[in-house]
């Protein structure tokens, strides 16, 4: 049976990712601590060799854009949950300062064992949620990007997002299949926001079928002060 580290480098290979050999072995310390930790904690339903590679690791990445990255300093994970994009793209561009942001602790308590374990010194991990870590100074419009896969709807998302983000930083959302239409809902909301047009990337993960692809907004000009608003009011009633 192959390895986890030979399955990661045929996968990210097949997927035009060029990853060294100390990257292949920090990402197989993170799928043996997330199948150890997740028998204790809700981290994932996917932990399988290959749906870590690809479905976890392989799709963060696809994150990354080099225009992009390459001129940022600072990126915010929101809801990261097991680290995810945050930990793999902090791997890849150990330029970064990445804050990985959990409301729930026993992830967050994850986060900053794995880390650790990984030999990352470039993240930090917090306990918060986006509705109120957006209102504290230390956060709100301090980052270059913000990124998050799987958390809300996009009028949602970037609510909690793009206050987080420096006028002229860029939000990045993870989405698959319904993309399009999640586009057509977060267009008003990301004009409320200080956001432009909403663009899309398609992506392809190796091996799968499935549609996917990386919206982003850029900020460009500041959130208005009202946002983000109480915590729960953005899910009972989205920004149109």
């Amino acid at each position: 049976m192959a390895s986890f580290a030979d399955i990661l480098e045929e996968c990210a290979a097949a997927a035009g990712i060029v990853l060294t050999a100390e990257q292949i072995a920090q990402f197989a310390r993170y799928n043996e601590m997330l199948v150890e930790r997740n028998a204790h904690v809700n981290l994932t339903a996917l932990t399988a060799p290959e749906d870590v590679a690809v479905k976890h690791i392989i799709d963060s990445l696809t994150a990354y854009d080099a225009s992009l990255f390459g001129a940022a300093h600072t990126l915010i994970d929101v809801g990261t949950g097991a680290g995810l994009p945050g930990i793999p793209l902090a791997v890849y561009a150990p330029h970064l300062r990445v804050t990985l942001m959990d409301a729930l602790q026993k992830r967050v308590r994850f986060l900053t064992d794995v880390t650790a374990a990984m030999g990352l010194t470039n993240t930090r991990c917090i306990h918060a949620r986006a509705e109120e870590a957006a209102r504290q100074k230390e956060h709100r419009g301090r980052y270059d990007i913000a990124v998050s896969r799987a958390v809300a709807r996009l009028p949602v998302l970037l609510e909690y997002t793009m206050p987080l983000v420096r006028t002229g930083g860029t939000v990045l959302a993870l989405k698959g299949r319904a993309y399009a239409e999640e586009m057509a809902e977060g267009e008003r909301a990301a004009a409320i926001l200080g956001g432009g047009a909403i663009a899309a990337r398609p992506v392809q993960l190796p091996g799968r079928t499935d549609v996917r692809a990386i919206l982003s907004v850029r900020k460009e000009r500041p959130t208005p002060k009202a946002y983000p608003r109480r915590p729960g009011r953005a899910e009972q009633k989205p920004l149109p």
